[in-house]
């Protein structure tokens, strides 16, 4: 399966997702406004969580740099509503049953777990810019740290 992968200054793939609260989000929405969209492999589970809750923590400082942020998973939106709730998440989360837009950013495909080829959601983050291209495309970050990185590759260390 040839992996779709992004590169900085390709055309963001536009795509609308439900979120966990049942209301449709469209990236083309967001235009004007830079939007960190990042891919998840399960909400719930304790590096998806550890991430959910760095970005929620860092959400109005990059907020008031600009940007807004968009975390994407398979879940369905009652398990992103739990997810929300269990760990108070103020990002918006949004579901990809069908992992349409995931093969569009090229972020589901084989990667490797406990030394094993598997099929699956590789952790991925982007910034889509004011005009909806691809500024920062970065596959198979780790959960843990990755946003105080990604702040600092933006600029933003706070």
């Amino acid at each position: 399966m040839s992996e779709n992968r992004l590169s900085p200054g390709d055309a963001a793939p536009d795509f609308t997702l439900s979120s966990d609260d049942g209301s449709s989000v469209s990236l083309s929405e967001l235009r004007g406004r830079k939007v960190i969209v990042y891919f998840y492999p399960a909400a719930m589970t304790p590096g998806c969580t550890k991430q959910a809750c760095d970005f929620t923590d860092s959400l109005a400082s990059l907020q008031a740099a600009g940007y807004e942020v968009l975390g994407i998973s398979p879940d369905k939106p009652e398990k992103l509503a739990k997810f929300r709730e269990r760990d108070a998440l103020t990002i918006t989360l949004l579901s990809d049953p069908d992992k349409s837009v995931m093969q569009a950013y090229g972020t589901f495909g084989e990667k490797k777990m406990y030394g094993k080829v598997v099929q699956g959601v590789i952790r991925s983050t982007f910034v889509v810019d004011e005009n909806g291209k691809v500024e920062v495309a970065q596959y198979n970050v780790k959960a843990t740290g990755h946003v105080a990185k990604l702040q600092r590759d933006l600029g933003l260390a706070g």
